[in-house]
């Protein structure tokens, strides 16, 4: 089972150390990982995707709302949210290949930030299909790094 959680958290040094060793103790795979400052300086929001049982994960939840850190935990996928993940991707470019490599960056509306000799490097923010799809769409031209932000994710609407 894969679950979002999103914690709104005090800005206190050990939060996050504290979560993931919770995911840990339950045998809870962490896929994604994102933590930050919110409009208010003194609280983060931490995003946490994570894939396990249902039960251990209820625990994880029940265990981390008891946490004085903790202001508030939602488990986002009981709700309707948005979610983006920002990733860079260094691939191979030579001649042969530019002109494709440019219309799929067009495709996925990814922007350019670095080109060498032999590589470009691009940047796309998108919910994790779009990465996903535009990850696939490079391989075959040789990924020479990459770097995934993990989601971050809000609920939708006034809530």
């Amino acid at each position: 089972m894969r679950r979002t959680l999103s914690a709104l958290c005090r800005n206190e040094p050990g939060v996050l150390a504290q979560m993931a060793l919770e995911c840990g103790k339950y045998g809870t795979n962490i896929l994604s990982l994102a933590a930050g400052k919110t409009e208010n300086p003194e609280i983060s929001r931490i995003v946490l995707c994570v894939e396990g049982d249902g039960a251990a994960i209820d625990k994880i939840g029940q265990y981390l709302e008891s946490l004085e850190a903790i202001i508030q935990l939602d488990d986002l996928s009981r709700k309707n949210f948005v979610d983006r993940e920002l990733v860079m991707v260094k691939v191979a470019m030579d001649r042969a290949n530019t002109g494709q490599l440019m219309q799929i960056f067009e495709v996925f509306r990814a922007n350019v930030v670095g080109m060498g000799s032999e590589t470009v490097t691009v940047e796309l923010s998108g919910d994790q299909e779009r990465v996903d799809g535009l990850i696939k769409m490079l391989k075959p031209y040789g990924i020479k790094s990459m770097c995934r932000s993990g989601m971050i994710a809000l609920k939708r609407g006034d809530e």
